[in-house]
């Protein structure tokens, strides 16, 4: 595969620099900004398995850590979502203004508390062109549900109840193209043989079917 970029980067985001890494594929549309959860990194094996399946089909990929290494040692850091969803914002922002970025559309992949920053960035950027959470703590965003008008796919597994049950509620709050994804089996970490391809799969469907294309690069 081509690419039109393949990097490291660094992303000012007011007096820290946060840490990440930007591929984007040279017939990529579309790119997807990674918010994870709680305690993950972009490092992830559950993160990186999702972008590479994204980046196979011609998906850019964002990922980058939403908290400092130092910042991250503090536990109560990782769900203050207010500032989560400030430094969100202010990346895609700084995406948007890379010359790499033009003439694709952004989309957000959440995940744990990673889709309550994401779903609430969603709701401030109307730009923002879909939004797959996976896990997600969307009971950290209800307030803001009803302002987000892309469309949404929850992907919840079958034994992950309350996180399950909030998924259903926030179901309900949203008013644009909506889908609760459940994978039988799959508990909140999706560890189960197979869980995490199932959500990778659907996740590039939902992306696919709903960013709709802009310019070629």
């Amino acid at each position: 595969m081509e690419y039109r970029f393949r990097d490291d980067v660094r992303i000012p985001v007011g007096d820290v620099v946060l840490e990440g890494s930007l591929v984007i594929p040279l017939e990529a549309q579309a790119i997807i900004v990674f918010s994870h959860g709680s305690g993950s990194s972009r490092f992830s094996p559950r993160i990186t398995k999702v972008a590479s399946m994204l980046q196979k089909q011609h998906f850019g990929v964002l990922l980058f850590d939403l908290l400092t290494a130092v910042e991250d040692r503090h536990y109560e850091n990782r769900f203050d979502i207010e500032r989560l969803t400030d430094r969100l914002e202010i990346v895609t922002r700084w995406l948007e203004a890379q010359d790499v970025a033009k003439g694709c559309s952004i989309a957000f992949f959440g995940a744990s508390t990673g889709a309550a920053s994401a779903l609430r960035t969603a709701a401030r950027v109307p730009e923002v062109a879909a939004v797959v959470c996976r896990g997600g703590r969307v009971d950290l965003a209800m307030e803001q549900l009803p302002d987000v008008h892309c469309p949404v796919l929850l992907i919840v597994g079958s034994r992950d109840e309350e996180v399950l049950e909030w998924n259903r509620t926030a179901l309900k709050a949203l008013h644009n193209p909506k889908k609760l994804a459940i994978i039988e089996g799959a508990t909140h970490l999706f560890e189960e043989p197979g869980c995490m391809e199932q959500v990778s799969h659907v996740a590039a469907d939902w992306f696919g079917s709903h960013i709709p294309p802009i310019h070629t690069y």
